[in-house]
């Protein structure tokens, strides 16, 4: 029992070196010297502030991306004890002693040292020599653009991270494929490849680019795998599968079925990163559960079962809206801003600018703020009373109401007047008696939207509901215009004539509630609060609903500007030296990657063209290895780049650095195939061979010469930053003394 004590137990291990180096010179490149400097850099500024509300738990919205790249930030700002108490205002200003600026920035650092020796592996995994896998690393980790970027607290390096991840994962299953399918490993790289998907759409919208180019791959080569005559057919039963899928033996069988593949597949690929990127939300919404200055973007139910704000005013509200009650209505839509039902004691002017008159009403607005004029009673049209009865009256879908203003007394109208801004729709009003024979159409019907049954009661902040007017059938609706300066430019209000169906502008819940002077005691219930299924679907909502206002600016850039890197943007300068950090990337590698895209784009034109002819310049294990390079590399700069010329948004120069990687890869890729199939001799081989060494010293030259730049640890002479502005467009701070 005990024999093995007598023999050494040994262990035995296989370390690439190469891989060892790469990853310590990855990791010295980013997280040398990674407190300078000390102060907040360019869009650090934007990601501080949500990294403050994570270590305060305060709910937050950001239109920009999912939250998962905002979480991985705040991990950093959570391991380095990161308060959250530091004020993001500005660009350039010192942190604090309480700010742990290496932590901060660590993971987005580490991201970036990881992608060096990712590059090597996916050459490798692509089936090129260790020399131009070599290469792709060596490029990756000379980038100054993806240093700079790497350095901060930003988020590119993390997103090419996964990006690179995903593309390597899949290219380890897809090797496992050709010998143990079903195995161990062969699961742990599929559904590594999901989850890396995943985790890039969660941290930016533009993962789904690299994603979308993983599911193409994936769907050809099941395709190319429903044609595996190997392989027994779908229809020959799900049974197969059942009977070899809990053992080890599907990776050993020759007649695993096609259904066991697309299913695996299917699961990894495509339920997997749809469950884990709604976990994203789940998690944000768990840990950010006090109130915001966000909150008003979200729904009244939503913002009741945050930690203070809504929750500390309708806290013990009235549940049951009843004739007589105080209200205040929030439109659901909340477009462009959210805003209340109001009303003041202004008028409409008697003429418009363009000449239209008007019912000189009183005016009825959509305000953005909480105010004592939002309040609103719901009133019985058969009584005169005010308050509410004993015991109170419930109002059901379908009941008529009046609403009477609370501060003013009269009641809502509209009649058959144009909108002051949507001529097409009814001027609504508080009805002023002017004795001009225009009486009085101040009922509405209440239909509750979300309704269980026709007999539901209104019940406050859970009920959304609609008013339809009664005499002109005209729906009240927020239009989203401003009105003029008359009406101090509040949203314009109207009925809808032609009510084309639900539309959340229609729709309003009572966000506050009481049930006003009356004698009665009432039964106060707490509102229960939004479930996390559902907040989680409007956080979704809200998120790609809502647009930022992207205007203009001083370091936006176009795409085509990108290729040729005729455009950089300054990150930092020192107060008081020529200290400088640029996103500037190097020149030769930049345009080198370009050359390469249309060499690959020409070669493979002509490769077709001549096999078209049935001449094949390759054989067909090069050629395959050819081609999946250039679906990966030349298909995610592709799919990485392309579709930002499609973009009505701000761009820059960073947008650019997910598709710069992937050109990158091709580069050693393009190298070693003019190498092993272009050179006929030796002699060709070897002069090649010293043009691509000359020409990567010259990228290493280029990279220690833009240094100063990209670390930003050296002041430099106005002469010296003269010298290196190679291009007019490039933008180099120049301090005038």
């Amino acid at each position: 029992m005990w024999g093995f004590l007598k023999r050494p137990i040994v262990v035995t291990a296989d370390i690439n070196l190469s891989l060892v180096a790469l990853t310590g010179m990855g990791l010295l490149s980013r997280l040398w010297r990674l407190t300078y400097p000390p102060a907040v850099v360019f869009d650090e500024v934007y990601y501080g502030q949500y990294i403050s509300f994570y270590m305060k738990r305060i709910f937050f919205l950001d239109d920009s991306g999912p939250p998962f790249g905002h979480m991985v930030l705040a991990l950093g700002g959570y391991l380095g004890g990161f308060d959250g108490h530091f004020l993001w205002n500005r660009i350039g200003a010192e942190y604090s002693s309480n700010v742990p600026v290496w932590s901060l920035r660590l993971l987005p650092a580490l991201a970036g040292a990881l992608s060096v020796p990712m590059a090597y592996q996916i050459v490798l995994e692509l089936h090129f020599s260790h020399c131009a896998a070599m290469g792709a690393a060596l490029l990756m980790l000379i980038e100054n653009a993806l240093i700079t970027q790497s350095r901060l607290m930003l988020l590119e390096s993390v997103l090419i991270f996964f990006n690179l991840l995903a593309v390597l994962s899949y290219l380890k299953f897809f090797n496992c494929q050709k010998h143990s399918p079903f195995s161990l490993s062969w699961w742990f790289w599929l559904t590594l490849t999901g989850v890396a998907c995943s985790c890039a759409v969660g941290i930016k919208y533009m993962g789904m680019f690299t994603y979308v180019l993983m599911l193409a791959v994936a769907a050809v080569h099941a395709w190319h795998l429903i044609g595996d005559q190997t392989l027994s057919n779908v229809g020959a039963d799900v049974q197969c599968c059942m009977r070899q899928a809990c053992v080890g033996q599907m990776g050993m069988s020759q007649g695993v079925c096609v259904f066991c593949h697309l299913l695996a597949r299917a699961v990894a690929l495509l339920v997997i990163p749809v469950v884990l990127y709604l976990l994203f939300f789940y998690v944000h919404l768990i840990l950010l559960f006090r109130s915001g200055p966000h909150d008003q973007i979200m729904s009244s139910a939503f913002q009741a079962s945050l930690e203070g704000g809504l929750a500390r005013i309708t806290q013990g509200q009235p549940l049951e809206v009843a004739f007589g009650s105080q209200v205040t209505l929030r439109n659901v839509f909340g477009k462009p801003v959210p805003c209340w039902l109001h009303s003041h004691q202004d008028t409409y002017p008697m003429i418009y600018e363009n000449g239209r008159g008007s019912s000189h009403q009183q005016q009825v607005t959509c305000y953005p703020f909480k105010d004592v004029n939002n309040w609103w009673i719901v009133k019985d049209p058969g009584r005169h009373q005010l308050v509410v009865s004993s015991p109170p009256r419930p109002v059901r879908h379908g009941d008529m109401v009046q609403l009477v203003h609370g501060m003013t007394t009269r009641s809502l109208n509209t009649h058959d007047v144009a909108a002051p801004l949507s001529p097409h729709s009814q001027e609504v009003s508080c009805y002023i008696d002017y004795n001009i024979s225009m009486p009085a159409q101040n009922l509405w019907r209440l239909e509750i939207v979300n309704r269980g049954s026709d007999t539901d009661v209104w019940k406050t902040i859970l009920s959304e509901v609609r008013f339809v007017h009664v005499n002109t059938s005209a729906v009240l609706k927020l239009s989203g215009a401003h009105l003029p300066d008359w009406g101090y430019r509040q949203l314009e209000i109207v009925g809808e004539k032609l009510s084309r169906g639900y539309h959340e502008s229609m729709v309003w819940n009572v966000e506050e509630h009481r049930y006003g002077a009356s004698e009665i005691q009432v039964l106060i219930m707490l509102h229960p609060p939004s479930s996390l299924s559902e907040a989680s679907a409007l956080f979704q909502w809200k998120m790609l609903a809502l647009r930022s206002d992207d205007s203009e600016h001083k370091y936006s850039s176009s795409p085509l500007e990108w290729v040729t890197l005729d455009t950089n943007i300054a990150y930092w300068l020192h107060p008081r030296t020529s200290a400088q950090i640029h996103l500037l990337g190097n020149i030769v590698i930049w345009i080198s990657g370009s050359l390469a895209l249309a060499i690959y784009a020409l070669l493979s034109s002509w490769y077709l063209l001549r096999r078209r002819r049935n001449v094949h310049d390759l054989p067909q294990d090069a050629w395959l290895r050819w081609v999946l390079a250039g679906a990966l590399c030349a298909g995610g700069w592709a799919v990485n780049y392309l579709p930002f010329f499609l973009m009505e948004k701000t761009l820059f120069l960073y947008h650019y650095l997910p598709a710069l990687t992937f050109q990158i890869l091709l580069l050693p890729v393009v190298l070693q195939h003019i190498s092993d199939h272009l050179c006929r001799s030796q002699l060709q081989r070897s002069v090649f061979s010293a043009l691509v060494v000359a020409w990567y010293s010259s990228a290493c030259h280029v990279s220690h010469t833009l240094r100063p730049l990209t670390y930003g640890d050296k002041s430099l002479s106005p002469h010296e930053l003269k010298a290196l502005r190679w291009k007019d467009s490039w933008d180099i701070l120049i301090r005038k003394h």
